[in-house]
C-alpha cells in the first residue's frame, strides 16, 4: 500500500524547499480569507457600519481621533474542494507527448499533499455530462488517498463529454461554507456559456483554475493526432506543414486570451500547464498571484 501511495510519489518529487514555499503561500492565501477572533493580531483598521463593536480599541482610537478596531486572524483550517472536469477531452494527448490525464491527476496530487501537511480538509466534485461523483470534506492520509483513485479512475477516453457547469452547479449546491475551489479542466475552458456559474461560484468562493494543455494537430508531424469529440483524420503532410502548424499555433493562443480575459473579468487566477514538469514552477506562480490578489 505505501509503495503504490500516490502522495509518497509526489513528497519524492518535490523538493523541501518548493514544499515550504508552496505551503507558506498556501497559507497566506489561508488567513487572507478567513478573519475574527483568534489568537494571531492581523492589523488597526477604521471602524465601519457592521463591525463588531467590541473589537473597538478605545485607547487607539482616543489616540488616532476616530474609532479604530482591531483584527485578529481566525485559527481555522483552510476547507479546500478538488473540482475535476472529467469529460473525455481530459484524457486526450498533452504537448509533452503524454495524457492531460496524468497532467490533472498529478494536479489534485499536488494539492491533496499540501493540504495533508497543513491539516486542512478537502472535498471532491468531478463530473462531466454522464456523472457526477462528490466526496465529503475530510483530512488524512486514507481521505486523500481514496480521492485521487477516484479521479484517476475517472480520467479516461470511454468517458462522457465535458460538463464544466454541472461541476460548478453541484459545488454551489453542495458547499455552505466558504472554501478554497481547485477547479482542473482543460485549456479551452472555462467558455463563455460557463461564465455565469464561474461567476456565481467565485461570489461564494475563492477560486483557482488550472488548465491542462491540449496538444496540436500539428505537434507530432510524423503521427496523427485523434480527436476525442469527433473524428479528425488530417494527412501527414498537412500535419507537417509550416503554415498549417502556424494557424493552429495562432488559434490556440487566441483561446488561450479569450479564457484568460475570462477569468480575469470574474477576478480567478488561472494557470496553463504543458506537462507534468511544468505544472510544479506554474502552480507555485498561482499560489503567489492568488496571494497578492487577496491582499
Amino acid at each position: 500500500m505505501v509503495s503504490t501511495s500516490r502522495l509518497a510519489k509526489v513528497r519524492a518529487r518535490l523538493d523541501l524547499p518548493t514544499v515550504r514555499r508552496a505551503a507558506g503561500l498556501l497559507e497566506g492565501r489561508h488567513r487572507s480569507v478567513y478573519s475574527g477572533h483568534g489568537q494571531d493580531f492581523d492589523e488597526m483598521a477604521e471602524y465601519r457600519m457592521g463591525d463588531d463593536v467590541s473589537d473597538i480599541d478605545w485607547k487607539a482610537s482616543a489616540s488616532y481621533g476616530e474609532p479604530v478596531i482591531r483584527r485578529f486572524v481566525r485559527d481555522s483550517n483552510l476547507a479546500m474542494v478538488l473540482a475535476v472536469d472529467t469529460g473525455r477531452n481530459m484524457a486526450a494527448a498533452a504537448p509533452d507527448g503524454g495524457s492531460k490525464a496524468e497532467i490533472a491527476t498529478f494536479a489534485a496530487e499536488i494539492v491533496c499533499y499540501l493540504a495533508r501537511g497543513r491539516g486542512d480538509t478537502v472535498a471532491l466534485v468531478a463530473g462531466d455530462a454522464e456523472r457526477i461523483v462528490q466526496v465529503p470534506a475530510r483530512g488524512g492520509t486514507e481521505h486523500m488517498e481514496m480521492m485521487l483513485r477516484r479521479v484517476e479512475a475517472m480520467l479516461t477516453l470511454d468517458a462522457g463529454p465535458s460538463d464544466l457547469n454541472r461541476v460548478m452547479d453541484r459545488i454551489l449546491t453542495w458547499f455552505n461554507r466558504r472554501s478554497l475551489v481547485v477547479l482542473i479542466t482543460d485549456e479551452a475552458r472555462p467558455q463563455p456559456e460557463h461564465e455565469l456559474s464561474l461567476k456565481r461560484l467565485r461570489t461564494r468562493h475563492e477560486v483557482m483554475v488550472i488548465q491542462v494543455a491540449d496538444a496540436l494537430p500539428t505537434t507530432f508531424g510524423d503521427r496523427p493526432i485523434d480527436d476525442v469529440d469527433q473524428p479528425l483524420d488530417i494527412p501527414e503532410y498537412m500535419r507537417s506543414h509550416k503554415a498549417l502548424a502556424e494557424e493552429a499555433r495562432t488559434a490556440v493562443e487566441r483561446r488561450r486570451a479569450d479564457v484568460a480575459a475570462m477569468l480575469r473579468r470574474q477576478g480567478v487566477e488561472g494557470v496553463t500547464a504543458d506537462s507534468e514538469e511544468t505544472l510544479i514552477d506554474a502552480l507555485i506562480d498561482l499560489l503567489r498571484r492568488q496571494r497578492r490578489v487577496r491582499r
